[in-house]
This record gives C-alpha cells, structure tokens and sequence, in this order.
C-alpha cells in the first residue's frame, strides 16, 4: 500500500517517526499460559492452559494483518498479550525496535497511547452511563491532549465524522445507537490518541451482515488517511481476505500458516488453512457445486493437555507417524509463504 506526500504530511506526529513499510511490530515465541491449580486452602498448580504457545511473526507499518482460526484457538489472547492487557508467559514483543521487558515508565506511556484496541461486543465495551462525548474524550484527558475545553469538543466531533457519525452525535448515550453506531464509536474512541497500531478483536463479528461490510470499510478508508496498521482479528475468512494484506491462521495455541493474503487463498498449503477454506461460500453456483468440502472429524483438543507431536494431527485425514511424534517448525516455503506440516509435498 502508497501514501502520497500530501497524506504522509497529514499524519499527527504521533505516526511521523516511521516510514510506511517499516517493521513495527516483532513477537518471537510467544506463550501465554494460565495455571490451573487443585486444592482449597492450600493451592497447587496442577497443570496449565497454553492459550498461546509459541506465536511468532513480524508487522510493518500501513499493514493489515489477519489473524483468524476458530474460537479458542489463542488470537484474541495474542491480541490482548499484544496491548499488554495480559502478561506473556514467555517470549518476546518489541514495538518499534523497543523489547517490552525493557520499557522504561516514558516507553510504557508512550507504547499506551501508540498501540489501541477495538473490542467485539460493541454493546458491552461502551459505558452506559457515559455521553459519547465523553466516552471518545476520556483518552484525551489521560493523555493530557485536550487542551481546553473548546478544543477537546472539536476533537471529539472530529473523530465522529471520521467514522461516519455526526457531531451532535456526541451528546447522546449508547442506548440510543444501534450496533454498528456504536461500533463506529468504539472505533473513534480508539483514533483519540492518534495511535499507530490499532488490534482489532472481532471488531464485525457482532454486527448484521449487512453492516459488516460499511464498518469494514470504515477501517480501510482510516487506514488509507492516516496509514494506521491493523492486527484484524476474526472467524470470518470472506472479511479477513476484503481487508488483510497478510494472513496468519492459527490452531491451538499456534501459528499453522502465514502468507499473503492472494498466496493464501490461491494455495493453501496446510490441511487445517485448506479446510477453513473450503466452508467459505463461493459466489458462483457452479464452483460451489464442483468445490470439495473438507470436513474436518472430532473436536479441539484442550489446551490444557495438548497433543503430541503437530497439534492438528488427530484432525488430519494426511496424518502420518511423523505427525504425531515430531513438532513442525514454521518455515518457508516459497514465495514468503510459511508452513508448520511435515506432509512430504511441503517439504522444501
């Protein structure tokens, strides 16, 4: 993706210290599990969930990366481990060149108002009791970016319009908008602090179809204006392939396959990628008819007691011997597409 001088001039100075297509993001390794214990007054750990285990992939700036895999598969927890909103069992995240361990108390504030997140339920992520104005306003009182107060109204009816809503929109209460309103407003809430990185977990996921599509668009049109980079977390593979650059798909905790957004949908390489995308309808009737459903049997393993060897392979119709003693590394395999699967016709 290009951005013209006019638009790179344009972008607040929070976003000019990076250059389109500059890393941003690096996650090495990351887990992220939680302990299970036993016992009533005297607690032992027994075990742990690995909701994360072992996620790696890099992000550059304007970029839209897709995460997607099925519920509980460990992306909105990468997500959340990413906002740090939850600690990383191990592993590492630096942004912007900087390792989070290492972040200093004017890093932290800074990493606060740099990296946002816009959350699924569009209902339960506003405060009821709290006017939109002041709802998009509060970022900016803690950031110390409103001014005075004729200036933090402007800004917040500012933000309404870039999201499609309307000014006087600002002293009404969520009640009083519908789903995807409110999904605008969560939206500009998160743009108050003209952050660089915005994580969006399963931002259209909760709407009406039919409103999808505008809220989709919405984050394509912001990013073209301010060249934002996006983590677009989500179950919905058609949603994912309209806004992503690159995709990740993950399974159990881990990465199985991440490619371009064309590679990945022309030539899925990983059976779990290829079922996820043979249940993805088709407009034309004809392919639909001559596609071949791949129906994946039995369920998820637990997090809690994961399988050996590849994670999927009590899933897979192609498992052998291998799969199931021996781990696969995410490696590439060409065209910068990258596999975990020991299957002979990915070896590269």
């Amino acid at each position: 993706m290009t951005m013209t001088t006019t638009e790179a001039r344009a972008l607040p100075a929070a976003r000019q210290h990076g250059k389109i297509g500059d890393e941003i993001l690096r996650v090495e390794n990351l887990k992220v599990h939680f302990p299970v214990t036993q016992g009533v007054f005297i607690k032992r750990q027994v075990g742990s969930v690995k909701a994360v285990d072992g996620v790696s992939f890099t992000l550059r700036r304007g970029e839209t990366l897709g995460l997607v895999g099925e519920s509980g598969c460990g992306k909105s927890t990468t997500g959340l481990a990413i906002i740090k909103m939850l600690a990383a069992s191990g592993g590492r995240i630096a942004f912007d060149g900087d390792d989070f361990a290492t972040f200093s108390k004017a890093q932290e504030k800074n990493f606060r108002r740099s990296v946002q997140m816009v959350y699924q339920d569009p209902f339960g992520s506003l405060n009821p009791r709290m006017k939109v104005c002041d709802i998009i306003g509060e970022p900016l009182e803690v950031h110390g970016m409103a001014n005075d107060r004729e200036h933090y109204r402007a800004r917040i009816a500012e933000l309404l319009q870039m999201v499609g809503l309307l000014p006087y929109m600002a002293d009404r209460y969520p009640h009083e908008f519908s789903g995807g309103q409110r999904q605008r407003i969560g939206i500009a809430r998160a743009l108050a602090v003209e952050p660089s990185l915005i994580v969006c977990d399963e931002p259209v996921s909760a709407l009406d179809v039919s409103i999808q599509a505008q809220v989709v668009n919405v984050f394509m049109e912001l990013q073209r204006r301010l060249g934002l980079t996006y983590i677009f977390i989500a179950h919905d593979l058609a949603v994912v392939r309209h806004i992503s650059d690159r995709i990740a798909v993950m399974y159990l905790g881990r990465i199985v396959e991440i490619a371009s957004r064309d590679a990945l949908y022309a030539n899925p390489r990983h059976p779990y990628t290829k079922a996820l995308l043979s249940a993805v309808p088709v407009a034309s009737v004809e392919a639909e008819a001559k596609r071949q459903r791949i129906v994946l049997k039995g369920e998820v393993p637990s997090p809690l007691n994961p399988p050996s060897g590849c994670r999927f392979h009590p899933r897979c119709a192609q498992a052998t011997q291998r799969c199931r003693v021996e781990d696969p590394v995410l490696r590439e395999r060409g065209d910068g597409q990258m596999v975990a699967c020991h299957l002979e016709g990915l070896e590269g």
